[in-house]
């Protein structure tokens, strides 16, 4: 009979817990290919992005709700090891992108998402690429990084993004769904379109598309019928992108002083694979990342990979 009482307190509690209502949420998500193997350093390299995400009113009777997001986020780039003196060996440019951003999440009551964001920062030396780098090496007790001094050169960075998410089915028993993803980047730095498809595996029933941690839309408060909710689930998220242009890779069209550009693969195939999971007022997350060739020329030819890792923590 114990076991019966403490089962249930254990429920009961779960369900207050869900319940709960967070208008509110600071998180972290890094980028880094040590995620993947401590020998690998190449490419994409290093990411980095602090956010601060909160409820507003919503204006639309179509609309449930509506989330601003600001975020300080900064890429690192370098060629195919981190350690590169000679110019020959520069199978892509080092550079860096430093940014702030303004985002705004409308989470439409037909299963819609519809996600637009404003970029404003630089590339180049003022975005701090090689100390970051070096302090993270200095960390990891790794080699200091050399050829900075032939990245891509400064510019103001300027991107507008926009994604549209729309839900397509789920199965009879809630455990896996299916969701089509678009984007689109304009801007200074990144110009491109991509569409895919995100599957979600639960190891409990899905949480629908308004109310979930996979889709950003799990803030509520008083205005809205939705609760928090324990969730935990796989994903495979597959996406075919087209590049129009590149500043990390090409350099900025703002000006032509950087040493060394290299010409983009407009097609890119990209793959991530994940888990993420609440706890509390925690969410958890981690995401294995591949993305096919993004340049011509590289010495490693067969994609890049890095992992993701995700902390956010809410308040009401």
């Amino acid at each position: 009979m114990k076991y019966f009482y403490v089962s249930f307190l254990f429920f009961f509690t779960l369900t207050l817990f869900g319940q709960e209502k967070f208008s509110k949420e600071i998180s972290l998500i890094t980028d880094n290919d040590l995620y993947v193997s401590t020998k690998r350093d190449r490419y994409y390299t290093s990411g980095f992005f602090l956010n601060y995400r909160y409820l507003t009113d919503v204006s639309s009777d179509k609309i449930e709700k509506k989330i601003i997001e600001l975020q300080l986020g900064q890429e690192l780039y370098n060629p195919n090891k981190p350690n590169v003196k000679d110019l020959s060996e520069h199978d892509r440019p080092f550079a860096a992108y430093l940014y702030a951003s303004y985002g705004v999440s409308r989470i439409y009551k037909k299963n819609r998402i519809f996600n637009t964001s404003l970029q404003v920062g630089v590339i180049g030396p003022n975005a701090f690429g090689k100390e970051v780098q070096n302090f993270i090496h200095d960390i990891y007790g790794f080699e200091e990084a050399t050829g900075w001094q032939y990245q891509i050169s400064n510019a103001i960075g300027l991107n507008f993004n926009a994604e549209y998410m729309h839900f397509l089915s789920k199965s009879k028993a809630n455990g896996r769904d299916l969701t089509w993803i678009n984007n689109v980047k304009i801007g200074t730095v990144f110009t491109n379109i991509s569409s895919g498809f995100l599957v979600r595996f639960g190891f409990n029933e899905l949480t629908n598309m308004l109310n979930s941690i996979a889709f950003g839309s799990h803030l509520n408060n008083q205005k809205n019928n939705s609760y928090r909710k324990v969730e935990s689930f796989l994903f495979i998220k597959t996406m075919f992108r087209y590049t129009f242009y590149d500043a990390t890779l090409q350099g900025s069209f703002l000006n032509n002083n950087s040493i060394i550009t290299k010409e983009l693969v407009p097609f890119v195939f990209d793959l991530a694979i994940g888990i993420k999971f609440t706890a509390k007022r925690l969410n958890f997350g981690y995401t294995f990342n591949y993305n096919t060739n993004k340049s011509k020329g590289l010495r490693f030819n067969y994609g890049n990979k890095y992992g993701s890792i995700n902390l956010s923590y809410l308040l009401h």
